[in-house]
This record gives structure tokens, C-alpha cells and sequence, in this order.
């Protein structure tokens, strides 16, 4: 009975397993990236921006197509009015003076008609389609530039992970060590060879790593949630990531004292040249509006006019026709457009001014990312050499312990110095890796699609 239920428990556990398995989702760094870029809400607004951005061309597009419109409309006139018409019109006998009050129309009329209007010329709408394609040009840089960074936050986050966990095997590697040689002290002390005291200090020190272990097992935690959130993932979604620290080639970050770049490969100036081209048509817009608006106008429809509602129906009606043109001269607004073609001609040397700007700004900006890479990856190297040596101190330390030619303050120094150079070595790596994004970002080269 008891292998039974030891095998069922067993399969249900296995089952459960898989299950787990099959639900937990794997991303490596591309991927991770390429999911976010896809999935995450500020992404997904940018592309309804470009939506509307080409529903706004098709928009100002419609405007020189032909306008048509139809009408059916039912008048009843309570009150007719009246037109005075001289009596003797009528009557040559009448008095002079006096007027004839006859009502000027019908009770019911009835009219139903089509109309079409067509733009011939007008500079401003050609140059507002012109503006439309360049907004429509704007929207889908603004979607890069969203692409770019989220990618950048799920890549930091990435590495923060990966970072962490190589972290953590080192405590645990640390713990295994330390839990060693405190059973051995124990033991020492039941015989009576070392002091109580030695054994606290062990515990002590072996406190302070499982305290430092957990917390770092709830940064990691968090660090999960954060990526998750930074990719558009729900936070009750399990993922596993398949990249390794060791996978990453260090050695690739070192920054080249010279290498090839344009402007034009960063998105925020790329952004602000498509701006400046948008700001010229509109300084363009705004002269065209003193040029004349030509317009092509007809119409077709029928009407009618009875003492009854009823005769509307059953009477007939009778159409008429027109067709036209009108030309539609500006000849004074008050000045309006001269001061908004000024206010078009001030963003104009804004955007110069911004050029300019952006230009020394990303100067500095990969100036300062190489000398930044630089220094994270020469102390890095630093690092892992204290860490080899600060390891190599505890080894040394621990068997000159255990032979009796050492002390218990000196292991328990050279642990927790190799645990500060462990987490300096840590802290250096992380931000090699984020310098390495940072000077990628600078050159336009995070992310490209």
C-alpha cells in the first residue's frame, strides 16, 4: 500500500514537473529583446501613433478629392409672407396709393439635391501632403527611438541577473567552505584543542553570508520582476533565462580609440532633422496661404411648391443645374500670417540651435562611454586578480588553521576580505556591462532594425 501511494505521489510529482516545465517560458538575451520590443505597452502606443500618423495623410489626402454631398429638405410655411404690390397693378381704379398685401409663395415646398465641389489649386494642401508624409516619418522614428529604449532597460536588467547569479554561486560556494570549517572547529573544541570563542567567530561570520545570500536571493527576485516588467511580461509569468555570464566575451568591450560614426546613427538626431524638414514646410505652408484658392462647383436637384402637404407626392417636381467655378483671393488678414511665418521661422533656428546642441552632446557622450569602459574594464581586471588573491589567502589561511601554525582571526579576516574583493569584482562587472550599453547607445548601435 505504502509503494503504491509512494509511486503515486511520485507521478503526480513528475507530472507536475512537466507541467511547470511547459509553462515556463526561456528567453535569451535576443530574445528577451526582440520580445519586449514587440510586446511592451510603450512600443505598442508608438505604433498606434504611426497608425494615425498615416490615417492623417490618407486625411489631408481626402481634402482634394471630390467633395459630394446630398440634401433632401421639407419647408412648412406657417406665415406666408406678404409682398405689397400697388393696387392699380391690378385695378386701374383703384386709389392711388393704395396696395395690394399678396402672399409671396406657397404653404409646403419641397426641395432634394446632389452637390459636388472639386479643388483645382490650392498651395497650401500640396504642401500639407508633403508635411503629412514627413509626420508620418516622425511617428515611425519616435517607434525606433521607443524600440531603443526598452531594449536598453531589458539589457541592463539582463545582465543584472546574470551578474547576480554568478553572485550567488560564489556565496554558496563560500558557505560550503566556511560550514567546513566551522564542523571542523566544533570538533576541535569538543577535544578541547580551540577556545569557544573561535567557534563563534565562525558562526558568526557564517551568519553574516546566509544573511548576505538571502538578500541577494531577493535582489534577484526583483530583479526578475523588473526584467519581466521591462519586457511586457505579466509578473505572474515564470521565465527562465538561458544566457550565461560566460557567454559574454568581456574582452570584446574594449573601446576602439577611434571608430567610424555619423550623427545620423543616432535616432534623437535623426528625430530632429525629420523635425526641421516638417518646420520648413510649415514656413512653407504659411506663404502658400497667400496664393489664391480655385474651386469646381455643380449641382443637380429637383424642388416643388404646394398649398398641400399631400400635392408634394403627387404633383411633380422640377430639377435645375449649375456649374461654377470660384476663385478665392486673400487680401488681408490682419497680419496673421506674417506673425505665425515669424514664430515659423524662430522654430526654425530653435531646431539649428538643437542641431548643434545634440551634436557636442553626443561628442561627450561617446567620449565619455569610451573613458568610462575604459576605466570599468582595467579595474575589473584589477578585481579578479584581488578576488584570486584574496582566494588564494583564505586556502592558505584555512590550512595553516587547521594545522595549528594559524588563528582563527586571521581565516576569518582573509574570509571576509575575500568576500568584499568577491563583491567589488561583482559591482565592476555590472558596470563594465552597463558602460559597454551606454557607449553602444551613445554610437546609435544598441539597437537597430
Amino acid at each position: 500500500m505504502n509503494t503504491k501511494l509512494t509511486s503515486s505521489l511520485l507521478m503526480i510529482g513528475i507530472l507536475l514537473s512537466s507541467t511547470l516545465a511547459q509553462a515556463q517560458q526561456t528567453f535569451s538575451l535576443k530574445e528577451a529583446v526582440a520580445y519586449a520590443v514587440k510586446n511592451h505597452t510603450n512600443v505598442k502606443n508608438a505604433q498606434i501613433d504611426v497608425q494615425s500618423a498615416a490615417a492623417r495623410v490618407q486625411e489631408i489626402k481626402a481634402v482634394g478629392l471630390p467633395q459630394v454631398n446630398g440634401s433632401i429638405g421639407y419647408t412648412n410655411n406657417l406665415i406666408i409672407q406678404r409682398v405689397f404690390i400697388p393696387a392699380r397693378t391690378f385695378d386701374p381704379n383703384a386709389k392711388e396709393g393704395d396696395v395690394i398685401a399678396a402672399e409671396f409663395g406657397v404653404r409646403n415646398s419641397g426641395n432634394a439635391g446632389i452637390s459636388l465641389s472639386q479643388l483645382l489649386f490650392d498651395g497650401s494642401y500640396l504642401l500639407g501632403l508633403k508635411a503629412a508624409d514627413v509626420y508620418k516619418e516622425l511617428s515611425q522614428k519616435t517607434l525606433v527611438q521607443t524600440k531603443q529604449q526598452v531594449a536598453e532597460n531589458v539589457i541592463k536588467a539582463y545582465y543584472s541577473i546574470l551578474v547576480n547569479e554568478e553572485r550567488l554561486k560564489l556565496l554558496d560556494l563560500n558557505i560550503g567552505r566556511l560550514d567546513s570549517t566551522f564542523k571542523q572547529t566544533q570538533a576541535m573544541n569538543q577535544q578541547g584543542f580551540v577556545e569557544k570563542l573561535d567557534v563563534q567567530r565562525l558562526e558568526v561570520q557564517r551568519n553574516n553570508l546566509a544573511i548576505e545570500v538571502k538578500n541577494v536571493a531577493r535582489l534577484q527576485e526583483l530583479g526578475y520582476l523588473f526584467l519581466k516588467f521591462q519586457m511586457g511580461l505579466r509578473q505572474d509569468e515564470a521565465i527562465r533565462l538561458t544566457d550565461k555570464m560566460a557567454d559574454v566575451d568581456l574582452n570584446a568591450f574594449v573601446p576602439e580609440s577611434q571608430t567610424p560614426f555619423t550623427y545620423a546613427d543616432r535616432i534623437e538626431y535623426s528625430i530632429l532633422q525629420t523635425q526641421d524638414r516638417l518646420a520648413q514646410l510649415d514656413a512653407r505652408n504659411i506663404k502658400a496661404g497667400y496664393l489664391p484658392r480655385v474651386l469646381l462647383t455643380g449641382s443637380y436637384g429637383f424642388s416643388t411648391g404646394r398649398p398641400a402637404f399631400t400635392d408634394l407626392i403627387t404633383k411633380p417636381w422640377f430639377d435645375a443645374a449649375t456649374i461654377g467655378f470660384s476663385i478665392q483671393v486673400p487680401i488681408f488678414d490682419g497680419f496673421a500670417k506674417k506673425y505665425k511665418l515669424v514664430q515659423s521661422e524662430n522654430t526654425l533656428r530653435k531646431l539649428k540651435e538643437g542641431k548643434s546642441y545634440l551634436e557636442s552632446s553626443i561628442d561627450l557622450q561617446i567620449q565619455q562611454g569610451q573613458i568610462t569602459l575604459k576605466n570599468a574594464y582595467e579595474t575589473l581586471q584589477e578585481q579578479k586578480l584581488n578576488m584570486e588573491l584574496a582566494k588564494e589567502v583564505v586556502r592558505v589561511s584555512k590550512i595553516k588553521y587547521e594545522q595549528g601554525v594559524g588563528s582563527n582571526i586571521e581565516l576569518i579576516n582573509a574570509e571576509i576580505a575575500y568576500k568584499e574583493a568577491q563583491t567589488n569584482y561583482f559591482t565592476t562587472l555590472y558596470n563594465v556591462l552597463v558602460a559597454k550599453v551606454d557607449l553602444d547607445k551613445a554610437k546609435g548601435k544598441l539597437y537597430t532594425e
